[in-house]
């Protein structure tokens, strides 16, 4: 390597950081890696239940559609490093992929850890200085240009920084939020904090009770405040204190939003989605008939999930030892539009921490899109979740963070600044 390569200093061994690293490295930069955890790529070894999601294999268009989080920001990430780009890439260098349902992308072995040990095989590889248990404490600024960065050991010169620290989620794997103080510092906004991809608090007590319970082809809905509402089709799952699964993922970051808003939300659950109202009555009478010698918790057991009948009859105001002769036809009615609406009262998230994805963020405003460099300071760039950009799950989000980690390490390698 010529003595006069360019010096860049990564902040942040996650996903974004390790391919910033390793593509400037691997194109002839003089690169140091800073990770305050004993080790690289933590959170990347447990994303998608320890598996690791790495893409989608989906057109990069529906990308931008997955995204709600400032989506449009990433069209020239993804013009210039997109998910066959990477796949590409991680099979150049012996990894062995497979597509799942949705699309979904990951290792053939299964096995996250894989994808770490691959990145710290490239860091030995393209010779990255790794500064492991370092953690920044400050970015260096000389007449408005990096000049380097400070940790509690010593401070480091460089010509550009790539600033990839990620959100405030998971913080065990390093996610403490240190990037929005070090760019509030240097005059970057921060745009609000909340949890994305998170599970939902409910009021009701039977959540606790039908906790563990996994339900399939449901519609779950929410509503905020009368007047904004969303809702998805798929798997959802009871837990201790409300609901989780894909579809209340996919829908909790509007819940969170409306609920930082100070909207009042509600959900329900429309157990039975592919029946009308009218249908499903028909379908309850013809399961009463059947069992008209039972009481109405023995009549339903054709129905649904047996540890949910005591559920939806006490919700439909209907006694469980009710003989089913003795059902009234408003009651009936009642049963049926509770089966297609299962309220829910949704009083917040589970704390940011337990988050898949943190929203918000460094101000995307303040970024330029064709680079990521700072609009702030010359020579910073900033990738990955520190910045405002949040997408559902499907692999969406890990892309987006190796898309814009790879281009702030061409930008800076290439950038022109004295």
């Amino acid at each position: 390597m010529s003595s006069t390569a360019k010096k860049i200093i990564v902040i942040g061994a996650g996903v974004a950081g390790l391919l910033a690293a390793v593509t400037a490295a691997h194109e002839g930069a003089k690169v140091s890696l800073f990770e305050k955890m004993p080790k690289v790529g933590l959170k990347m070894g447990i994303t998608g239940k320890g598996r690791c999601n790495i893409t989608n294999a989906a057109p990069i268009m529906d990308f931008i559609a997955k995204t709600p989080g400032n989506g449009r920001f990433l069209y020239s990430a993804y013009e210039k490093f997109d998910n066959e780009d990477l796949l590409d890439l991680f099979h150049s260098w012996g990894l062995s992929t497979k597509v799942e349902r949705g699309g979904r992308v990951f290792p053939e072995s299964d096995d996250a850890q894989e994808v770490r040990h691959l990145f710290m095989k490239k860091l030995r590889d393209e010779k990255v200085d790794l500064h492991l248990e370092e953690p920044v404490k400050k970015i260096l600024i000389r007449e408005g240009k990096i000049s380097g960065v400070m940790t509690g050991k010593r401070s480091y010169e460089a010509d550009a920084v790539i600033l990839t620290t990620g959100g405030a989620s998971y913080p065990r794997t390093g996610s403490t939020g240190d990037g929005y103080r070090m760019a509030k510092e240097m005059g970057h906004k921060v745009t609000t904090i909340r949890p994305a991809l998170i599970p939902l608090v409910c009021k009701e007590d039977y959540c606790k009770e039908l906790q563990g319970i996994s339900l399939k082809n449901v519609t779950l809905s929410v509503d905020g405040g009368g007047r904004r509402k969303a809702e998805e089709f798929g798997e959802m799952l009871f837990t201790h204190f409300g609901i989780s699964g894909p579809i209340v993922l996919s829908l909790s970051d509007k819940v969170s939003l409306w609920l930082s808003q100070g909207h009042s939300v509600k959900g329900s659950i429309d157990l039975k989605p592919a029946l009308t109202q009218e249908v499903l009555d028909k379908r309850v009478l013809r399961d009463l008939e059947k069992y008209q010698k039972r009481q109405m918790a023995g009549a339903l057991q054709d129905l649904m999930l047996h540890r949910m009948i005591d559920v939806v009859l006490n919700l439909a105001g209907i006694s469980r030892n009710l003989p089913v002769s003795e059902l009234k036809k408003a009651d009936r009615v009642k049963l049926v539009q509770t089966l297609k609406a299962l309220p829910l009262t949704i009083t917040g998230t589970q704390p940011i921490e337990e988050a898949i994805v943190t929203a918000g963020g460094i101000s995307v405003k303040e970024v330029n899109p064709s680079t990521m460099e700072s609009k702030i300071v010359q020579n910073l760039y900033l990738a990955g979740e520190v910045l405002d950009i949040h997408a559902f799950t499907g692999g969406y989000n890990l892309q987006a963070a190796f898309s814009t980690g790879h281009l702030a390490a061409i930008s800076a390698l290439r950038s022109e600044h004295a």
